[in-house]
């Protein structure tokens, strides 16, 4: 499995899985630029990591699906539509035999650039 490398960025990580691994996160990207194009990117925990005003959200892929971790708070904040999903404290698992749940993804990094964008506002 691609997880037992020292990535060095995002474009690394990707590549090492199968192409239609690579499509998903590929989408997920995205969609987190997106909603969120003055994040940085970088490789945390051996795992794409998207930053602004610390770390915003990570994601990593498995076997069987994509882990997105988007803290605490938004797993909380999102509890109910996030129902039909295995998810745990800060993390929620994403089938790769089922289509991305992208409206929802966009909506958590939303939430989660709030977060982070009130967190500065705290510390100034």
């Amino acid at each position: 499995m691609a997880n037992n490398r020292d990535f060095k960025s995002i474009d690394e990580y990707i590549a090492a899985f199968p192409k239609n691994v690579q499509s998903v996160m590929e989408k997920l990207r995205k969609a987190i630029k997106e909603q969120s194009p003055q994040t940085t990117e970088a490789i945390s925990y051996q795992m794409p990591t998207f930053k602004l005003n610390g770390n915003l959200v990570h994601f990593a892929a498995y076997k069987k699906h994509i882990g997105f971790y988007p803290t605490p708070s938004a797993i909380e904040a999102f509890k109910e539509k996030l129902s039909g999903y295995k998810t745990s404290k800060g993390a929620v698992q994403f089938p790769l035999d089922k289509p991305l749940p992208i409206d929802l993804v966009k909506e958590m990094v939303r939430y989660r650039v709030k977060e982070n964008l009130a967190k500065k506002k705290d510390h100034a």
